[in-house]
């Protein structure tokens, strides 16, 4: 049986609203910047691609303290920010950064793919026809990269339901604001007799994984079809 407290259902509804913020934000320059690995020779490419697939193989705590770095009070975008009165770090919106960022290589590296396998004969055929470049890519390549950019949209979304630590350097742990589902599970397991609504939310978290990576794997396989 799951137990789910008023605080547990505003940390499901806080990691979709995360979740889906982030995907949604990243996806159109995800979709950039596999277009430009792709299709373009711009010199440094190999470091652009490093520099995209870091969060795969840095800690996400890491991550999340170079991003504290970056939107701090004194940080270089921070410190901008401040000029505003906007506010990063403790945010939602600090979270939703954190989850873009740690998800974001899953999805160039999906569209990437979905882009790779498009025959260029089509892309010459459309140049041929008259259409610009920019009509050939939003004719041609990114209907023909629709599944792949699916996939990709959904893994990134499955990887942002389970950020933590990025999220909790950046954003924080703070009930009804940042606390998401994998934030509200640690704090269960660092509470006396908060085992039981620890596995409640760990249970629901499987769930919601599941029903995402199922979505995902269907895409998958219609992109290997196609």
């Amino acid at each position: 049986m799951i137990w789910l407290q008023p605080a547990d259902l505003d940390a499901i509804r806080l990691s979709f609203k995360v979740a889906c913020a982030a995907t949604l934000l990243a996806t159109p320059l995800g979709i950039g910047v596999a277009y430009l690995l792709v299709h373009t020779r711009i010199p440094g490419k190999s470091l652009i691609e490093g520099m995209v697939n870091l969060p795969l193989v840095l800690p996400p705590v890491v991550i999340g303290y170079l991003l504290l770095v970056l939107f701090g009070r004194r940080g270089w975008i921070g410190a901008w920010l401040s000029h505003y009165d906007i506010q990063v770090i403790f945010t939602l919106t600090g979270a939703i950064i954190a989850s873009a960022v740690v998800g974001f290589p899953l999805l160039v590296r999906s569209i990437r793919l979905g882009m790779e396998s498009v025959d260029p004969a089509y892309r010459r055929v459309a140049r041929t026809l008259g259409a610009s470049g920019w009509d050939a890519f939003f004719t041609v390549t990114l209907p023909l990269s629709g599944k792949a950019v699916f996939a990709g949209m959904t893994l990134m979304f499955a990887r942002s339901l389970g950020e933590f630590g990025a999220t909790i350097i950046l954003a924080g742990n703070i009930p009804g604001v940042t606390q998401t589902i994998p934030l509200a599970i640690y704090e269960y397991t660092s509470s006396p007799g908060g085992d039981r609504m620890a596995l409640s939310l760990c249970l629901v978290s499987i769930v919601l994984s599941f029903i995402v990576l199922l979505a995902s794997g269907a895409a998958g396989k219609s992109l290997d079809r196609k």
